[in-house]
């Protein structure tokens, strides 16, 4: 797996993890939730480096214009409902991609610590032939990546897989490695060293869902 961890190199993405991070600011949702976008759109543009180009002659009022263009087919998959502001920021350059959502959320058995991941809702476009992008926020486990990942394959088989996080814990992205195809991109804004007993990040953030669109009901 080729890992582009941005957490090796200052930019302007310190700043947003700072305060996704941050007990206070992180209470104002709609902060936190543009934050989380704003880190998609860093993410999506250093992704469209890896893309395929295209010529393309351009018109302008005096003359024409000659420049390459992306040349992919772009399906953009969201885990519901942590992964829509994240979503939300890659859409916001690839606003021609076709679009995907699943639901896969933590089913806890006898305890906290045990899980299993639960697909209950998955919309997808014909998958073959094009490139395809999981977005989840948050990259724990990678449990739910891969459930996801697996879901999708009844859709076909895309020629490129970019997977895109904004947090990771070590043990999430070894996981993925070993999981995916050995061609898979990861794009991750930073990385933590560690889980704790439930499966969550440390020091992470807390839960990205939540803090977008208040607490859930637990089933």
């Amino acid at each position: 797996m080729h890992i582009h961890n941005f957490s090796k190199e200052n930019s302007i993405l310190n700043t947003f993890i700072s305060e996704i991070r941050d007990v206070n600011i992180q209470k104002d949702r709609m902060r936190f939730r543009r934050n989380i976008e704003r880190i998609g759109e860093v993410l999506g543009y250093e992704m469209s480096k890896e893309l395929n180009y295209k010529p393309k002659k351009i018109t302008t009022p005096l003359g024409i214009h000659n420049t390459s263009v992306f040349n992919d087919d772009i399906v953009l998959c969201s885990i519901l409902r942590a992964g829509v502001p994240l979503h939300n920021g890659l859409l916001n350059y690839f606003d021609t991609a076709e679009n995907a959502f699943i639901s896969a959320y933590r089913h806890h058995k006898d305890t906290p610590e045990i899980f299993e991941i639960i697909v209950e809702y998955l919309a997808c476009p014909d998958l073959s032939n094009k490139t395809l992008i999981l977005a989840d926020p948050m990259l724990a486990t990678g449990q739910s990546m891969l459930a996801t990942f697996k879901a999708l394959k009844p859709f076909g088989s895309p020629k490129a897989i970019h997977l895109v996080s904004v947090i990771g814990a070590q043990k999430g992205l070894d996981f993925v490695t070993n999981e995916f195809p050995e061609d898979t991109h990861l794009w991750i804004a930073t990385v933590d060293e560690t889980l704790n007993n439930k499966g969550y990040i440390v020091p992470g953030l807390g839960d990205a869902g939540d803090l977008s669109f208040g607490e859930k009901l637990q089933k």
